[in-house]
């Protein structure tokens, strides 16, 4: 199906919820996700839940969010352009994004680009920091982000608009749609953004030429509880661009790029007693068309298809001790203008282990093993503590290996491809504290990660190939605070991030490169009645463009300021506005592509 034919059935579904808003609203009762791991089995590391008021006042771009909220490094080429992570020091392919439990980076180049996501599409956002190859997979070293559709049972109608208009004609809008009963529960949500993009770089006489985009998204999921035991879940996303390539302060640019991503998921969940069983389907299409002039018919192409199935068996051995087993079978089909024809099929198995000793200590535990022809998989294994020593203060400790698999561009590139490529592995540990103090609550995580194999694009005479070259030792510290205090009408909101990366190759004392040593964020909110005035700001360090560190992006400070004002008419709006670039900072974040100077946006939101 296509997605303007989703599109078009998700608005017939709006029109059936529209004519369901007589029922009477009932209170929410239950609210179920998917990705029960994410819940059950990351209590030895740092998980960081982005609540529905910090996910409204952000930008509708996934970068941006994580990007003010997050101890998550990005590199981006500007508003709506490729956008890549760097958490922990590691690559962008070393950060895994989870949806609705199923991996989604990329089988071709083995990353995902967060400008393709809109934060609007999703109820939960919740990033996990450290090594979950184990649970999730290939490419989950750095750390992982998961992106929840939640369903609700016991609520009978909610609907949402969201508007927005900004500078250089950026527009946004956003519906979302929530039906439910005691066995029933659905979810509609869908997303469109657009921009002109044609801001002038700060400090120059150009204008940022070529840079427009525009994107749809569909995200859906439906759930029926056939009786107190069975139920069955079904998740649809699809997602289709535009974008131009904009230019850089030296080269103008006619590039363009074109994508289609569509993810369904069928899940029949059996819960009875001490056992729950899940069996999961998923399909999975990627596709692209990269132009290098648009004004011509003339491109490059790739398409993977992707069929997983899943069984998840978990067993809770009393009130102490729970064990999951999850078998999970994958077929990849790919073909493209660079890569012939090819397939794999990858096998795994996963053994978790989760014991609360006390009231005062537990520990999980996990191991995985892959099997495939495409390349040989290492054992992979985690375990952690959380011990509670003090009503005020929770130590915990975490060890794992991970790894990242050969992508279909790494293996099957026609001409440079190579098909001995190893998985890059880590062997990783770190240790948390955490200290909660009445509406405070400060982590502080300390880290290290040994990454061998690393792949790399190197020369190979007159053209490029991967190989497993490099080893890297990566360290560094975390910290995370949170503050809230509720005075009467006035409520306070204070958060701040901080991280301190130091990310070397084996032998050399220089930083890879755009990896920053310092990186902070801190955000502050205000609350009288129906009023909130908020502010964020962004640190980023000094970033160093080539090995050699000889050459770098400046650091930088970018604030953005925001206020919004609440009316009680039907189930409430918001009116809001904001300045972003607020002291109009001229920065880059990529060298030779400035980032906008001060800018505005304004929205509004209906909840009916």
């Amino acid at each position: 199906m296509t997605l303007k034919k989703l599109v078009i059935v998700g608005f017939l579904l709006a029109c059936q919820y529209v004519a369901a808003q007589r029922d009477t609203l009932m209170q929410l009762r239950e609210v179920v996700i998917t990705d029960t791991q994410l819940r059950a089995f990351s209590a030895s590391q740092s998980t960081q839940q982005l609540n529905d008021s910090v996910i409204k006042r952000n930008p509708a771009s996934l970068t941006s969010l994580l990007n003010y909220n997050t101890v998550i490094y990005f590199k981006e080429n500007g508003p709506g352009m490729v956008s890549s992570p760097s958490f922990r020091g590691t690559t962008a392919q070393q950060t895994a994004v989870i949806w609705n439990g199923i991996n989604i980076n990329s089988q071709l180049n083995g990353l995902t680009d967060f400008n393709t996501l809109s934060t609007r599409d999703f109820k939960d956002i919740t990033v996990r920091a450290g090594g979950g190859s184990v649970i999730y997979g290939s490419s989950a070293i750095g750390g992982s982000i998961h992106l929840n559709t939640g369903l609700t049972f016991g609520q009978a109608f909610c609907n949402e608009l969201r508007t927005e208009y900004g500078s250089f004609d950026t527009k946004s809008i956003n519906y979302k749609a929530g039906a439910g009963a005691e066995n029933t529960a659905v979810q509609v949500s869908i997303s469109h953004n657009s921009s002109d993009n044609d801001f002038e770089f700060p400090g120059y006489n150009i204008i940022n030429e070529n840079g427009q985009y525009h994107n749809t998204s569909l995200n859906a999921g439906v759930a029926y509880r056939f009786n107190g035991y069975n139920t069955l879940r079904f998740y649809s996303y699809a997602f289709s661009a535009k974008r131009h390539f904009s230019r850089t302060v030296t080269v103008p640019s006619k590039s363009m790029y074109r994508d289609i991503n569509t993810r369904n998921l069928l899940e029949w969940l059996y819960d009875r007693g001490r056992f729950t069983s899940k069996v999961k389907v998923a399909y999975l299409t990627e596709q692209y068309k990269y132009y290098e002039d648009f004004r011509q018919d003339i491109y490059d192409e790739g398409e993977v298809k992707t069929w997983l199935i899943r069984y998840d068996l978990s067993y809770r051995a009393g009130e102490a001790i729970t064990m999951n087993i999850i078998t999970d079978f994958t077929k990849n089909s790919g073909s493209g203008s660079d890569i012939m024809q090819q397939k794999r099929q990858i096998g795994s198995a996963t053994l978790l282990l989760k014991h609360r000793i006390n009231s005062k200590l537990n520990y999980e535990a996990g191991l995985r093993r892959e099997v495939t022809d495409a390349y040989d998989s290492p054992l992979l294994f985690s375990a952690g503590a959380v011990y509670d020593a003090f009503s005020f203060y929770t130590l915990k400790l975490n060890a794992s290996r991970n790894f990242r698999i050969p992508t279909f561009n790494d293996l099957y590139w026609q001409g440079s491809g190579n098909p001995d490529l190893n998985p890059e592995t880590s062997i990783q540990a770190e240790i948390g504290n955490h200290f909660h103090f009445g509406g405070l609550n400060i982590a502080m995580t300390g880290y290290y990660i040994k990454l061998r194999d690393m792949l790399r694009w190197v020369p190979r005479g007159n053209q490029w190939g991967p190989e497993n070259v490099g080893r890297v030792s990566t360290y560094g510290l975390e910290g995370l605070l949170n503050w809230q205090k509720q005075l009467g009408r006035h409520r306070f909101d204070v958060a701040a991030t901080y991280a301190y990366t130091i990310s070397r190759e084996d032998g050399k004392s220089e930083q890879l490169i755009y990896v920053p040593m310092h990186k902070a964020t801190a955000s502050a909110s205000y609350s009288y009645g129906n009023t909130t005035l908020y502010y964020r700001h962004l640190f980023n360090g000094e970033v160093y463009t080539t090995s050699d560190n000889t050459a770098s992006v400046d650091s930088y400070n970018v604030s953005s300021a925001g206020a919004e004002y609440h009316i009680n008419i039907l189930a409430g709006i918001d009116i809001g506005a904001q300045v972003l670039n607020l002291w109009d900072e001229a920065y880059e974040n990529v060298a030779f592509r400035p980032l906008p100077g001060r800018h505005y946006n304004m929205y509004l939101n209906f909840k009916f």
